[in-house]
């Protein structure tokens, strides 16, 4: 019964097979003895070179091996590498056709590679799969099919590795922003070097002169001492907490480029997470929609991240009409310290903005809260476009009021000593980390 599972007749089979009917048929229509012995020798030679091609397939039980190698979860948003191992085993030269069962969530249906291998060799093949989903996903089995020079068969053989792997917030962006955090490699990618103001900061060491110090950091006691003028060093002041708070409302349902607000929220949501307890200070996170969701005090422990992780991993949402007033009266009852507020939310009008306004400026009252909301690229798109006609005319008319709408919401925050971002999307991350060092450098927090 696994032969049969196993066998796959080709086209080129098929095609021996039509033309020796069609032979057979001639021959008889014509009646030309000379010619039937002809075309009944030419048949068996095809029957027999097609048993010759059976045998060398299945002359061994293991003729191809066939692993796949995978991340132990995937990274939500990135392109994750997977791997597959093959090795031949026959004694001789095969084509193979590989095909990947991947998960159905990518709706991928041309997964499948065509090489040769020769005898007792090995070859890796790689391919990148993109989630913008987080959850769990199931890769089936592993697809090789074998065929020899002559080409009249394959046999298939399938490596049964059903595994489940889950897609987590975007670890990958978070370990490259820690890289560049601990190198101080922020410029690369767009986060601005802040100049250091303002005084809430620590000291660190005192330290000899050089251009560019602040002449009113010198220690007079320090240059007498040393014959050298000698300045003091101040470092951020740490443990400082900070809190992101993740809406999970109905605002943020909006896709872009494949992925959800929210999942753009989460995924800075866990970079910044880490930036900060990096810079030592304490992370902690919240999560609300209707009612309110994950709450995790904020702590610069050592498995705080790990927390932080599984958290936004299992962090689900029906886009219900987000209550900020519960979210406000839990910020009072489990935030007891002065601390930073990130709200990742989504506002499109004033009006929306002004429902919520209240619960925004008690928020603001006690804490340093900066609203993350978002640009809509496509209307920003819209009103580049030169019109044609009256309904163009229209068009971009309604996408600059929408997009001015966005700008006096930031106005109207900034009137009431609210901190804002109004930021693309794929530019949330850099952005939010560049407002964070800006408000350490400005000892507001």
């Amino acid at each position: 019964m696994n032969f049969f599972r196993s066998l796959y007749i080709t086209d080129r089979f098929f095609l021996g097979i039509t033309i020796s009917a069609l032979a057979f048929v001639l021959t008889y229509a014509f009646d030309v003895p000379a010619l039937g012995i002809l075309v009944r020798f030419g048949f068996l030679l095809f029957l027999a070179v097609g048993i010759i091609d059976l045998l060398f397939l299945y002359r061994t039980s293991k003729g191809i091996f066939a692993l796949r190698e995978a991340p132990e979860r995937l990274s939500n948003g990135d392109d994750n590498p997977i791997s597959i191992y093959l090795e031949n085993h026959y004694p001789f030269n095969v084509d193979l056709e590989l095909v990947d069962e991947i998960p159905h969530q990518f709706q991928i249906r041309d997964a499948h590679f065509k090489m040769d291998l020769p005898k007792g060799q090995n070859r890796w093949v790689e391919y990148k799969i993109k989630p913008f989903e987080r959850g769990s996903y199931s890769f089936g089995a592993l697809n090789v099919y074998v065929n020899t020079g002559l080409r009249l068969f394959k046999r298939r053989y399938r490596f049964s590795q059903d595994v489940e792997v889950p897609v987590y917030p975007s670890y990958l962006q978070m370990r490259k922003y820690e890289i560049m955090a601990i190198g101080d490699r922020f410029l690369s990618i767009g986060v601005k070097k802040m100049r250091r103001i303002g005084q809430s900061m620590e000291f660190e060491r005192i330290k000899e002169y050089v251009l560019g110090d602040d002449p009113r950091n010198v220690n007079w006691k320090a240059t007498a001492r040393s014959n050298k003028l000698m300045v003091n060093q101040y470092t951020d002041e740490r443990s400082q907490q900070v809190y992101c708070l993740i809406d999970k409302g109905r605002v943020m349902r909006m896709p872009f480029e494949g992925m959800t607000l929210l999942d753009y929220a989460i995924n800075a949501a866990l970079v910044i997470s880490n930036i900060a307890i990096k810079k030592d200070d304490k992370a902690g996170l919240i999560s609300f929609s209707d009612s309110m969701g994950s709450i995790l005090p904020a702590s610069k422990r050592g498995k705080q991240m790990r927390l932080i992780q599984e958290m936004l991993y299992r962090e689900e949402t029906d886009f219900l009409e987000s209550d900020h007033e519960r979210l406000y009266l839990a910020i009072r009852r489990k935030i007891n310290r002065r601390s930073l507020l990130l709200l990742f939310t989504n506002f499109e009008t004033l009006s929306g903005l002004k429902r919520q306004l209240p619960y925004l400026k008690s928020m603001a009252r006690h804490h340093l809260l900066v609203v993350i909301f978002f640009e809509n690229t496509e209307l920003k798109t819209l009103t580049e476009k030169i019109a044609d006609n009256v309904e163009d005319i229209y068009n971009i008319t309604i996408a600059e009021k929408l997009a001015y709408e966005k700008r006096l919401i930031v106005k109207e925050l900034q009137k009431h000593g609210i901190q804002s971002i109004l930021t693309p999307p794929q530019q949330l991350t850099v952005n939010t980390i560049n407002k964070y060092l800006e408000l350490k450098s400005r000892g507001m927090i």
